[in-house]
This record gives structure tokens, sequence and C-alpha cells, in this order.
């Protein structure tokens, strides 16, 4: 009998990680998602996912703070091994971000360290940790940005973490590839969701700027990602490895 699969979304407590823990459950999966501070949101798409059939949990986790890294870790295994009767999961879902808007000219060293802490060091050191407990044949998914191909003022930190995520994608698809585990990163360009202070979604001049830059005619909708890293931890998807998937809507073409 094949093995239930396990997600594990970092972030998914809101925004676009929520979309990713529910679209992979209603593929078929069985999701742990982390949250950093709101525990009755993540307790909410936990409802959410149960409600769909699947099975689920949430494990509190600060992506910015590696030295935390080694006691998630060990939760995560408790929680694995009471739950689900597991050693292991399948599927690592890299998500969790925040965003910073300044002009490189205004940008602080507080400001970089932040962002650097959460976006590569974080996702970096937090993928070592948990390699031991990602089951041989699984996947790593990395979100990474429309602005790492097309570039909008105030994002110079964030973007080139972002360039720097998919760099290390092909490393990780190269370095892990003799267990099997596929390695991928996906962009999506603007999505409508509280990121970055919800701008793309509550200020109607900037929605209708990148709409009319789209080929599709809108600006991104959550639902229009989460599916795409369900598809990456399918079985279809088993042969795509170390690739960088856009999905803008065609963003800037």
């Amino acid at each position: 009998m094949e093995t239930q699969k396990i997600a594990l979304v970092t972030g998914s407590s809101r925004g676009l990680g929520k979309n990713m823990a529910i679209a992979l459950a209603k593929k078929g999966n069985d999701v742990i998602i982390t949250y950093n501070s709101n525990k009755k949101e993540a307790d909410e798409v936990v409802s959410t996912i149960e409600f769909l059939g699947r099975k689920a949990a949430a494990v509190q986790l600060n992506v910015g703070e590696v030295k935390t890294f080694t006691d998630f870790s060990s939760q995560l295994s408790t929680v694995l091994n009471e739950e689900w009767n597991r050693t292991n999961f399948d599927f690592l879902i890299n998500n969790a971000g925040i965003g910073i808007n300044t002009p490189f000219t205004e940008t602080t060293e507080e400001q970089f360290d932040l962002l650097t802490n959460i976006h590569f060091k974080g996702v970096y050191f937090l993928t070592q940790k948990l390699l031991p407990l990602i089951a041989d044949g699984g996947r790593i998914v990395t979100v990474s940005t429309g602005l790492t191909r097309f570039a909008m003022p105030g994002y110079s930190v964030y973007s080139a973490l972002k360039g720097a995520i998919e760099v290390l994608t092909k490393y990780l698809a190269k370095e892990l590839g003799a267990r099997g585990i596929a390695v991928n990163t996906i962009a999506p360009g603007a999505i409508e969701t509280d990121f970055g202070g919800g701008v793309v979604r509550d200020n109607e001049q900037v929605n209708k700027v990148i709409a009319g830059n789209t080929a599709l005619g809108r600006v991104g909708l959550p639902d229009d990602i989460g599916g795409v890293v369900a598809f990456l931890c399918s079985e279809e998807a088993r042969w795509v490895n170390a690739q960088r998937l856009e999905a803008s809507g065609g963003m800037y073409l």
C-alpha cells in the first residue's frame, strides 16, 4: 500500500501559504502548516484541511531565527510520530516571507538583515536541518518572485535574495538527486493578498497598472498559485527538476 503523502508548508496560516496548503490537501495530501504568531489563523487552516478529509497539524516557526530550527525539527518529529506514525514527510514548501518596499538609497542594514534572515539564510538552513526528515523521492518547492525577471523600484534586497534562491534551487537539485528529491522554484507575479501591506489588493491604481501589463489582463489571485505548487508535488511532475516556474499570467512580457 502506498504511504500517505505529507506536505510541510511554511508560513501557511494566511495568504499564499494558506492557499498552497489547501490546494495540496485537495490533491489528497496531508499537510503540516507553520505559523509565526497567529495560532488562531493556523488552527482555522487545520480545520479547513480536516473538513476536506485530510489530516493536518500546525507547528509554530519563525523562519528568520535559525537558532530555533533544532527545536522546530524536534517538534516536527514528535508531530509526525504522534499524528502519522511516521519519521519523515514528503514535500517541503519554503513559502514563509515578508515584503519590504524601500528605495535602494534608503534601505537600512536592519531591513537588509531582516529580509536576508527570512528569505535566504532561513530557507537555506531550515532546508538543511529538515533534510533528514524528508523522504527519499520527495520534493522541495521554494517560493521566488516574478521580480527576479522584471524590476520594480523598491525591491532590490527582496528580489536579489529571491535570485539567490533560484540559484540555490539548482544546487539542491544537483546534490539531492541521488536521493530522488526534485527541487523547484515557483515565481508568482503580483497577487492580491495582504503581502507587503496589501498594496496590490488595496491600491486601485497599482492594481490597474499591473493588470494592464499582464497578458491575461488581471492581477493574480491566491487561487492562481496554490494549484501550481500542488502540481509540482504530484506524480505527474516527477520529471520536473531544477526549474523556475513563473506563475504571473504573463506579466511584463
